[in-house]
């Protein structure tokens, strides 16, 4: 089965930036690529929808206008666009269901508003197990202080929690490297118990306990070094939070690669804290991997 690549547009500059991505990646898997509008969308598009069809000819010119875009880059790729009525998030979730990805804009909320009121990317996650990318316009990341990289290092950045469930992530991780050209970096960041409250007491704990934690992924990802000969696979373990390390090497990748849990919270969509701070934080494209 050809999954294609699926896009959701809403005319928004993330969203846009979101289309050229998604091109640009179905080209790499040699997929179609479908774009894809749902009504109604929410606020912040200054169109008038005064009638249906004001509505419609103004979805429909905005995917022509997408198409016209991929089809100058990328002459040869297969494209489809599908215009569609419900809520955007199960409209998307929906078109997700055969996709090989799911891309979307993302404007990078933040604090309790982004994780408790969410957005359409928010309840799209929530209502979908596909792959998911979020793409920021250029310019606007949620940290003025990290730029985009100003060329492609063709660098996968993964988060991995060796004491957790992590294959999905590595897995997707390597496929995309692998499409690219490019190599997978795995990082893996720990903590020192918190008993151990000295200053010389947290120097000698982390020389004792830094080789075995090493050690330890290193023995994790061999399967995947099997697997995908062709990737590189570079780690990096070490004292820290996981979503720094993450935001750090993200300076220079093409792709991070982050997880979920497939769960329901009580209030709104349940993203892991480190998931969470790298959506709202991270200047390149994320893919958040859905996982048991």
């Amino acid at each position: 089965m050809i999954r294609p690549v699926t896009v959701g547009v809403d005319g928004a500059p993330e969203c846009v930036a979101a289309a050229a991505w998604a091109a640009h990646e179905a080209v790499l898997r040699g997929v179609p690529l479908r774009v894809v509008h749902a009504d109604p969308w929410p606020d912040g598009v200054k169109v008038r929808h005064d009638a249906p069809e004001a509505r419609r000819l103004w979805a429909e010119n905005l995917l022509a206008a997408i198409v016209e875009t991929a089809r100058r880059e990328h002459p040869s790729l297969e494209i489809e666009t599908r215009h569609l009525s419900g809520q955007p998030a199960e409209a998307l979730a929906e078109e997700a269901a055969d996709a090989g990805l799911l891309v979307l804009g993302s404007r990078g909320l933040s604090g309790v508003r982004g994780f408790l009121l969410g957005s359409v990317g928010m309840a799209t996650l929530h209502a979908t197990e596909r792959p998911v990318v979020l793409v920021r316009a250029p310019g606007r990341s949620a940290a003025p202080e990290q730029a985009a990289p100003s060329s492609s290092s063709h660098t996968v950045v993964v988060g991995v929690d060796i004491d957790q469930y992590f294959a999905p992530l590595m897995d997707f991780a390597c496929q995309e490297a692998a499409v690219r050209g490019g190599r997978v970096l795995a990082l893996h960041g720990w903590r020192i118990p918190p008993v151990v409250r000295d200053a010389s007491a947290l120097v000698a704990a982390e020389r004792e306990m830094g080789p075995d934690m090493s050690r330890r992924l290193t023995q994790a990802l061999e399967p995947w070094r099997r697997r995908f000969p062709s990737v590189e696979l570079a780690e990096r373990c070490c004292v820290g939070g996981p979503a720094p390390l993450l935001l750090d090497s993200a300076r220079d990748a093409d792709l991070v690669v982050v997880g979920r849990r497939v769960r329901r919270a009580s209030l709104g969509t349940h993203i892991g804290p480190v998931t969470h701070a790298v959506m709202h934080h991270c200047a390149v494209p994320v893919a958040v991997i859905a996982h048991d």
